[in-house]
């Protein structure tokens, strides 16, 4: 029984491994996407939960959930809007590399939320490892003042974002992860739907460029709907503090792959590689923290 338990963990981290290797590259198709922020994530929301409602038909998946339990999903998915408007925002008001590196403060955020929501003792180990993020941004905040409209969007997104996982992380318990996201997903575009029916967003900044349609197909139906069923999935072995300590390797991905398409690492001053150490020290060092805590305990 315990080997099939390490086996099924094993199995969930290497799903999460690659959705957030795929998370990672939804910042490159933010910066190559030519719409605003508020309509790409309309995009974005439209397609995924299309193709997921395709997906339901196809195998003929039960979907109906309770009226309680929809109206939960629904308003996490006004959650999930925020986070990826704010996500995009910030990396048109900064650079790829700088949002991803925010976004680490999921940790810190996690950290302190999901004991209170959940009505857990708060980790000291949890605290200071997103403490060490924090001091992270700060020094990027400190160096890089001509992206702090961008840094306050990404900090803000990771809230969100924060908030979203761990309210999943109890879902998943009882709901199929592909439910949970059509209806959160499905959710998001409503909310973004009545935010540009009341903004007069329903006029020519919808329209895209022909250029822009791949782009926005990937990032809705690989990038949304198969990464999002796939990082909920998980939740059902691995805590909302372990996904987002692993989600917190977005940046390494992304950052690489920004590099790669945009040269941004050029961009960056010596503070934002200082920040990003020890953002980044921190996420591989506290798997081993823990671990060895674990083991004193056990010996004693």
């Amino acid at each position: 029984m315990e080997r099939d338990s390490t086996s099924g963990l094993n199995k969930n981290l290497v799903i999460l491994h690659f959705t957030v290797f795929i998370w990672g590259f939804t910042g490159i198709l933010g910066a190559l996407i030519t719409i605003s922020a508020v309509s790409l994530v309309w995009y974005r929301v439209l397609i995924a939960s299309l193709s997921l409602f395709l997906y339901f038909k196809f195998n003929k998946t039960a979907i109906k959930v309770s009226r309680k339990t929809f109206l939960q999903l629904v308003c996490t998915g006004a959650l999930v809007g925020g986070h990826w408007i704010l996500f995009f925002a910030s990396i048109k008001l900064s650079t790829v590399a700088v949002t991803l590196v925010c976004l680490s403060s999921i940790t810190l955020f996690t950290a302190v939320f999901e004991p209170l929501i959940n009505k857990k003792p708060i980790s000291k180990l949890e605290i200071l490892a997103g403490s060490l993020i924090v001091i992270g941004i700060i020094t990027i905040f400190k160096f890089e003042t001509q992206y702090t409209k961008g840094i306050i969007a990404g900090l803000i997104s990771a809230v969100f974002a924060s908030l979203f996982a761990i309210i999943n992380s109890r879902q998943v318990k009882k709901y199929e992860a592909p439910v949970i996201a059509f209806y959160e997903l499905s959710g998001a575009f409503v909310w973004i739907s009545i935010y540009l029916l009341f903004t007069g967003g329903f006029n020519q900044t919808l329209l895209f460029k022909s250029s822009d349609l791949g782009y926005l197909l990937i990032l809705g139906t690989i990038c949304t709907s198969l990464a999002y069923v796939a990082g909920v999935s998980v939740m059902r072995e691995l805590s909302a503090f372990r996904v987002a300590l692993i989600t917190n390797l977005e940046p390494v991905y992304g950052i690489l792959m920004s590099f790669l398409f945009f040269g941004d690492m050029k961009k960056m001053t010596f503070g934002f590689w200082v920040g990003a150490v020890i953002i980044l020290s921190t996420i591989f060092l506290f798997p081993i923290a823990k671990t060895q805590i674990a083991n004193r305990k056990g010996r004693q």
